[in-house]
């Protein structure tokens, strides 16, 4: 029995949008030489809910309430705090938009004309519009591939809602894919709703199993996965260990003069060091990203005996995967110790820059000390300790006070992924 499978993966920046749109598009010429795509057969794609322009022009069009309000906003606000719409929208803990992906495995296409695919997309429709609560207006596109080893649609929707302030008492456009995708238990819900609604019309397939975020995800995805993973880690650690070796050995032979509070360095020795600093940032960047693919692999992994009960060598495969999994939680759990002791060592190297730094540098640092705040990696008293004797320290304990005072600070939902 073939699987009904339905997956979200959320869209987080304008720039993903674009690419993402691309691809669903076949606008770049690189496809022609994708092996996973046969661009002889790409004219028998089927255009569900067609967009005759690029995303982002279309995207534009359907999010221009919301830029319009945003704009005016912006003309009441304190100007260094002012950002451009497109910045706002990437800044976001919200998303851009989110991409929903439907398919079934080969046999379940195998003797459907075109006619009955399209059939299958207009169920799938009907599951965005009636299960999934997302109006028609809030599609930006829509489209079958035909052209790849098995069919599946991708459809883009924009969760753009009006929500409630309390703070000033209206209604406010916001983008909010929680609105759609509440919980787990939510989600679970909406894959027995879409087992039925496929069913309903015609489509016999079967159920995963519940209670799994990514509940369809065959055993060469899940190695993909870990070895993504795995791979991802291990450049990280190469990085992240061949450039702090290079900047201590800089340090060994650096000789700092000091005159009066100012500490000059070398300026071999603070490129090293901003190389250093850009290397953290991607790092540290990219964290989260390594949380959610170590959190996939490891629900799926406490799902899998179920899932596969049927099969003979599965408590062989099983223990194969939880082996790899503690291999990773242990690589994961290196690395987040070498960045805690990585960011305490940043502090001194941070404090120099806002001595010696350029205009730009000691801003960049601000920048990046209260990103890192907001995502708690560096405490108060961190933030204290590189702000102090600064000529950026009343700034940066400004910037503590707002926080901890909650002084224009907006409410974001933090949206829910499958």
């Amino acid at each position: 029995m073939s699987y009904a499978i339905f997956r979200s993966e959320s869209i987080n920046t304008l720039k993903d949008l674009g690419e993402i749109g691309a691809h669903n598009k076949r606008d770049k010429k690189s496809y022609k030489s994708n092996p996973d795509i046969d661009m002889s057969r790409s004219k028998n794609n089927i255009e569900i809910v067609p967009l005759n322009e690029r995303y982002s022009k279309g995207y534009y069009e359907l999010v221009k309430d919301y830029k319009k309000e945003y704009e005016e906003k912006q003309k009441t606000t304190r100007e260094d705090r002012r950002k451009s719409f497109d910045k706002m929208l990437d800044d976001s803990n919200s998303v851009v938009a989110d991409e929903l992906m439907f398919t079934s495995d080969n046999d379940f296409f195998k003797n459907m004309s075109k006619k009955d695919i399209k059939k299958w997309a207009d169920s799938c429709m009907e599951f965005i519009y009636k299960d999934l609560g997302y109006t028609k207006e809030q599609v930006l596109h829509s489209v079958v591939h035909m052209d790849e080893k098995t069919p599946h649609m991708h459809c883009v929707v924009v969760p753009l809602i009006k929500k409630f302030d309390k703070r000033t008492n209206t209604e406010k456009y916001t983008i909010s894919k929680k609105r759609y995708m509440k919980s787990g238990e939510y989600i679970s819900e909406l894959q027995d709703k879409y087992w039925k609604r496929m069913n309903d019309n015609g489509f016999k397939l079967e159920r995963g199993i519940k209670n799994i975020d990514n509940e369809h995800i065959s055993i060469k995805e899940f190695k993909k996965l870990t070895r993504k993973l795995d791979n991802r880690m291990e450049k990280q650690n190469h990085l992240m260990t061949r450039d702090y070796e290079i900047l201590e050995e800089k340090l060994k032979t650096s000789k700092p003069t000091i005159t009066g509070k100012e500490v000059k360095i070398d300026k071999e020795t603070y490129d090293t060091l901003k190389d250093f600093m850009n290397t953290s940032k991607r790092v540290i960047k990219d964290m989260p990203n390594n949380q959610a693919l170590f959190k996939e692999l490891e629900d799926y992994t406490k799902n899998y005996r179920e899932m596969e009960r049927e099969k003979h060598n599965v408590e062989v495969e099983v223990r194969k995967l939880e082996h790899k999994n503690e291999e990773l939680r242990n690589e994961n759990r290196k690395l987040h110790n070498f960045l805690n002791v990585m960011l305490q060592t940043l502090k001194k190297f941070f404090n120099k820059l806002l001595h010696i730094g350029t205009e730009k540098d000691k801003d960049d640092v601000v920048k990046e000390i209260t990103a890192y705040h907001s995502l708690d990696y560096y405490n108060d008293r961190d933030l204290h300790d590189i702000a102090d004797g600064t000529p950026k320290e009343e700034e940066i304990n400004d910037y503590i006070y707002e926080q901890n005072c909650g002084y224009d600070k907006d409410y974001d939902d933090k949206d829910f992924d499958i």
